[in-house]
């Protein structure tokens, strides 16, 4: 199972090794430091996203909740930045809102998944659906403006010349990786994924991990909706859109199945950055939004089928 890991993680970054040299020769602008410092600003909120996405899709579930939840996040935060309060004090309250909206959206996943035996696709469906609609219904369909300028340090400030979210991004997937591969939750992660019922049968107390493992993608999730508001200095009802898929096309594409026990962090990774490296060469070359849409549903496809055939 590790050499499987390893030459799947070996492939996805081959491919984007390749992709990189390519358009670095199609277009001068590519590979230059402020470009590639931009693809990590681009690819950090969907990949923070991903990384919570992982744990979910490695068990078997999935949580298609969190776009909106990034939307809602970002405006209950911004919210409360707006209060009359000491500067430090409304950002850290606003901050920990988010978070903790992000817990709550995760438990009461969780709860519909474990408690009520309701499939991960509807359970997540119906709550994306509700975090949209509240969105709106808060915000009465209009921006949260009028945010201080120290807000948007978090999301658009550089610590050495390297983007927060870049760094935040970073610190997220090494703390994931090691969860994953050296703690006991890790371990219960790839075991509830390739069996549910055998690893009830291990003792495994299998309803209080899944909860936990929802409220992990919903703590990241409303991390990146707080970043997102952050960089673009406003809580936005309509953010996040279809995030859901992006995130999803780069935790599939990164080699972890969707159904459950068997994947990497590290291919997630990968996975987003192929996809983030693909959207900005087709930029710099002038190609149309619409045809960037048809050649990354392509190349989505095509991972999935040699993720397929590598395994058989």
């Amino acid at each position: 199972m590790k050499t499987t890991k390893i030459i799947g993680e070996f492939t996805i970054g081959l491919a984007l090794v390749i992709e990189i040299i390519l358009f670095s020769q199609l277009s001068p602008h590519f590979f230059t430091a402020e470009n590639l410092l931009n693809i990590s600003l681009q690819v950090s909120i969907t990949a923070i996203i991903a990384a919570g996405m992982t744990f979910v899709i490695l068990t078997a579930g999935i949580d298609l909740s969190v776009g909106s939840l990034v939307a809602l996040a970002g405006i209950l935060a911004t919210s409360v930045i707006k209060i009359d309060l000491p500067i430090y004090l409304s950002l850290s309250l606003g901050i920990l809102v988010g978070i903790l909206f992000g817990v709550l959206s995760g438990f009461i996943a969780g709860v519909f998944v474990t408690k009520f035996k309701i499939t991960p696709f509807i359970v997540t469906l119906a709550l994306m659906t509700i975090w949209r609609g509240t969105a709106f219904v808060y915000t009465e369909g209009r921006p949260i403006w009028e945010l201080p300028e120290a807000f948007s340090y978090l999301g658009g400030g550089r610590i050495i010349g390297v983007p927060v979210p870049t760094i935040i991004m970073v610190i997220v997937f090494i703390v994931s990786h090691i969860v994953l591969t050296k703690t006991r939750f890790g371990r219960y992660v790839y075991a509830v994924g390739g069996n549910l019922e055998a690893a009830r049968l291990a003792g495994i107390k299998t309803n209080k991990f899944l909860i936990s493992v929802y409220i992990i993608s919903g703590v990241l999730s409303a991390i990146a909706g707080v970043l997102l508001a952050s960089r673009i200095n406003s809580g936005q009802p309509n953010a996040g859109l279809m995030y859901e898929l992006d995130v999803i096309a780069a935790v599939v594409v990164g080699g972890t199945s969707l159904f459950g026990g068997r994947g990497t962090i590290i291919g997630t990774f990968l996975g987003a950055m192929l996809i983030a490296v693909l959207r900005n060469g087709l930029n710099l070359l002038n190609v149309g939004s619409y045809i960037q849409q048809v050649i990354v549903g392509v190349v989505i496809l095509l991972a999935v089928l040699l993720d397929q055939l590598r395994k058989k």
